[in-house]
């Protein structure tokens, strides 16, 4: 019997990826067989190290952010997105050693963000905004917030050992932000999800060669995803011991992120919605000017194995 070809999936270890530790396990303990494909994962530190592999061709697919996806897509790197891999699930959280105590205060600080390309930066631009702040690159003129692009793994330390309180805080994925909290260095300011409820984040994109080659493997892969998201919301208590060992953070820290709110993070709908692909896609290009050319999200979006998966 041949080989069962195998798809290579980049990710981060943060909850934001969560369904796919999920799949993973139910793999390795047989609670799944896959017939049409080998499901291998790949942990990558930060968001560049995923974007290179995927556009290089070193990984099938690969969870990341939304707006760094388009942007590949429009360099030419034939992906498409074919599912949602969760919705909300970010925080922004300030520091303790930077004495803010509204968000006004964040002005003349520096403040971390995964990427620049990424919802996050798009969230804390809309809520600066509102307060008549302008964020930025601290070589861009006028600028009142300080904008520092960091891998999400090496914020806490950030924090931890910027003892004259320079920087303000982060905006990231959980459970950087819990985990921030529970080490006693962060405050919570507010959740994603209350800046755009059920917001779309990082997304699940997959090269068009392995589309074309193995449309049912791929397919499998979908179907497994959209079970380990409703799995998750179904029964957080039990995602959360999966996820301790998948992201390598602490259960408690983990079940917090997936029950405290119950809708800090959900992945129980990753059918792909346009309008929100788009409203993203707005902004940035529109309002921030960091993305230029808007893509055609018809072309971007396949949703055929979402819809032969049931996806929500």
């Amino acid at each position: 019997m041949a080989e069962k070809p195998i798809i290579k999936v980049g990710h981060l270890k943060i909850t934001d990826h969560l369904i796919l530790g999920v799949t993973e396990l139910k793999q390795k303990k047989g609670k799944e067989v896959f017939q049409h494909c080998t499901l291998k994962t790949v942990m990558k530190n930060g968001w560049n190290e995923v974007a290179d592999a995927l556009a290089s061709g070193n990984i099938d697919g690969a969870f990341i952010l939304a707006p760094t996806a388009m942007d590949l897509f429009k360099s030419g790197i034939g992906i498409k997105l074919i599912l949602f891999t969760h919705k909300s699930g970010s925080v922004l959280v300030k520091s303790k050693a930077a004495n803010i105590e509204k968000i006004e205060d964040f002005a003349g600080k520096v403040v971390l963000i995964p990427y620049q390309l990424s919802v996050h930066n798009m969230l804390f631009h809309k809520l600066l905004s509102e307060k008549g702040l302008k964020p930025g690159t601290s070589n861009e003129p006028g600028i009142d917030v300080t904008l520092e692009v960091m891998a999400p793994m090496m914020m806490n330390d950030a924090i931890k050992y910027d003892e004259e309180g320079e920087i303000g805080g982060f905006i990231v994925a959980e459970p950087i932000g819990s985990q921030a909290i529970a080490g006693g260095l962060c405050e919570e300011v507010c959740l994603s999800k209350d800046l755009w409820p059920n917001h779309p984040c990082c997304v699940f994109v997959v090269r068009d060669e392995v589309i074309a080659k193995n449309p049912d493997g791929v397919q499998e892969l979908i179907t497994s995803l959209v079970r380990s998201g409703m799995s998750i919301d179904a029964q957080p208590s039990a995602a959360a011991v999966i996820g301790a060992e998948f992201l390598g953070q602490d259960k408690a820290v983990v079940e917090r992120v997936l029950t405290e709110p119950a809708d800090r993070i959900t992945t129980g709908e990753l059918f792909p919605v346009l309008e929100d692909l788009a409203a993203i896609q707005d902004y940035m290009c529109d309002t921030m000017k960091i993305m230029q050319n808007k893509i055609d999200l018809e072309k971007f979006v396949d949703v055929r194995f979402a819809k032969v998966a049931g996806a929500k």
